[in-house]
């Protein structure tokens, strides 16, 4: 057992027994209790620091111990201790965030709903992203905030159910309004805050009386702010004297769909000979018309691994589903096949699945013309996205998560549905920014063929005229996954969004009165769009389940 030191938050009086670091006992959580801890922590040589609530009765030391031996940064047992959709108001201005679901209470998976009750944290934690902040009037506000600044600071944050034998989950409590808003102000910003006190008042979640009292206590001030991301030791590699594929026993079926893409194709065909760890197989799914194949191509490379599977019916899903099913590795590499990838892809990919104990890999995608990336698409974190495009994923986890929706066929957003079921499911996805491919956006081909790539949200935002509304699919999504509030939310955020650009204050005017004027059929288009997810969710899913194939893992083998 490493060394723990133990912060009792003790109001029921009931004694701890702890012999594995120091006990620091409250009975209250104030600024001046926090920023002792801070001291205390900043001095300790303990590698972690448990936060427990004494009416638990003795913690599971025997646990504490397994978990504190994992990868990871911060483990708890919120879900199980009532703090499920909590708080109520980050429906107002982020509703489909993937990590707003939560998990099985009883399925170990990432949750940044942390509890004060029973929470282990490295001591490097809350030295990097701080600790609660006492403007909160009740603790568990104030450990919610905590948890959402972690996990979208870089902490990987689990929830673990078997740190505790209670099981609070049927006791869902209900935060005080003022820390709710004090929660979006914090994490959010001022002007997510109005918006989200607007939305309360309108939805009738709070009283305009509460409102009022809630603005008057949390907007007297600024929102501090939020430390930088969390500086993880990213230097360690995997340095050996071995062959790379022999310090990861493992095969890598690379799945390429292709349509009318052949030139780009070759380039990446290109990079894959070039892997510094190289791939048991290369499937490409071709779903060119007959008319139009270059089977020629393919004898170019004949050094190289390739099952070619012809389909006569084009599909972003049925040609995905095809080559998963096909395939005989252990892992699936995912790639479009108009991505330029360098030479050591896999390596990385297999190194943050081994560093990190993770069960999926997802890189960054560098976009033609896009600009920079996004700052949350700048540090190793948590993944809330499964880009199909980059990202490696255990064969075994598909099994528990089931392929690609058919919903999806000729839409967008198939990638993100298998996502929220391997997230829900209590995978851990890592998105790791070192691992970066870069993107053409071919103008012809993939989803472009179904003409389902007409709009995009960094087109809208440059365009006074330019839409970014959502798809049947996208609606689609949305109706499976998350409550009937938090799908309304989603719609009047995206009308919202008709009315942002990214320029001048004049272009900024205009685009403001061109989406008044197209309010009404903006509203129509949406509806229309719901009414056609509806019909689907008659249909659909329709989710293959995974047949095991695999082949003998061997590092002699791979490296041949």
């Amino acid at each position: 057992m490493p060394k723990v030191d133990l912060i009792l938050l003790e109001r029921n009086g009931y004694k701890i027994a702890w012999e594995f670091g120091h006990v620091w006992v409250y009975d209250e959580v104030t600024e001046v209790v926090t920023r002792q801890i801070l001291r205390d922590i900043s001095a300790t040589e303990s590698l972690f620091v448990l936060f427990w609530d004494s009416a638990l009765g003795q913690p599971n030391s025997d646990e504490l111990m397994r978990i504190s031996n994992r990868p990871g940064d911060l483990w708890h047992a919120g879900l199980c201790l009532g703090g499920k959709r909590l708080p109520e108001m980050i429906d107002f201005v982020a509703p489909t965030w993937m990590l707003n679901l939560d998990p099985p209470v009883d399925v170990e998976a990432t949750s940044w709903r942390v509890t004060w009750r029973a929470c282990l944290a490295r001591t490097e934690v809350l030295r990097q992203m701080g600790f609660v902040r006492p403007e909160f009037r009740t603790l568990e506000a104030a450990f919610l905030e905590w948890g959402h600044r972690c996990i979208t600071g870089g902490i990987i944050v689990r929830h673990v159910p078997e740190l505790v034998s209670e099981d609070g989950s049927s006791r869902i409590s209900k935060l005080p309004f003022e820390d709710e808003l004090r929660f979006i102000d914090y994490r959010f910003g001022r002007k997510w805050a109005w918006w989200a006190l607007l939305r309360a008042v309108l939805s009738g979640h709070a009283t305009p009386k509460e409102a009022l009292f809630a603005r008057n206590e949390v907007f007297n001030g600024s929102p501090p702010a939020s430390p930088p991301h969390f500086k993880r030791n990213l230097s360690r590699r995997f340095l050996s004297s071995r062959h790379p594929a022999q310090r990861f026993p493992t095969t890598i079926s690379v799945l390429i769909p292709t349509l009318e893409r052949y030139p780009y194709l070759i380039t990446l065909l290109s990079q894959l000979r070039q892997q510094t760890i190289p791939p048991h197989e290369i499937i490409i799914v071709d779903q060119t018309p007959t008319e139009k194949q270059d089977k020629k191509i393919y004898e170019e490379f004949a050094d190289l691994p390739l099952k070619i599977l012809y389909l006569d019916k084009t599909g972003q899903c049925s040609s995905r589903n095809t080559g998963i099913q096909d395939s005989t590795g252990t892992h699936i590499l995912f790639l479009d096949d108009d991505d330029e990838i360098p030479p050591g892809l896999i390596e990385k990919h297999l190194g943050t699945l081994s560093q990190y104990a993770s069960d999926v890999s997802s890189g960054v995608v560098e976009e033609i013309g896009a600009g920079a990336l996004p700052h949350d698409f700048t540090y190793l974190r948590v993944s809330n996205v499964f880009p199909t495009n980059n990202t490696l994923v255990k064969k075994e986890t598909l099994g528990k998560s089931g392929l690609f929706d058919l919903a999806y066929e000729y839409g967008p957003r198939a990638d993100g549905d298998l996502g929220t079921r391997i997230y829900l499911s209590g995978a851990l996805m890592i998105l790791n920014p070192e691992i970066s491919v870069l993107h053409h956006h071919a103008l012809r081909g993939g989803l472009r063929a179904h003409k389902s790539r007409v709009v995009t949200y960094a087109s809208s935002r440059q365009s006074i005229i330019q839409r970014h509304l959502p798809s049947v699919t996208e609606i689609y999504l949305v109706k499976r996954y998350f409550t009937a509030q938090q799908v309304r939310e989603f719609l009047w955020l995206r009308v919202l969004g008709t009315f942002s650009h990214k320029g001048t204050n004049f272009q900024q005017l205009i685009k403001i009165v061109i989406s008044l004027a197209l309010l009404p059929h903006t509203i129509w288009i949406m509806r229309k769009r719901a009414r056609i997810a509806d019909q689907m969710l008659r249909s659909y899913p329709q989710i293959p389940s995974l047949k095991q194939k695999y082949v003998p893992v061997s590092p002699n083998a791979i490296s041949k």
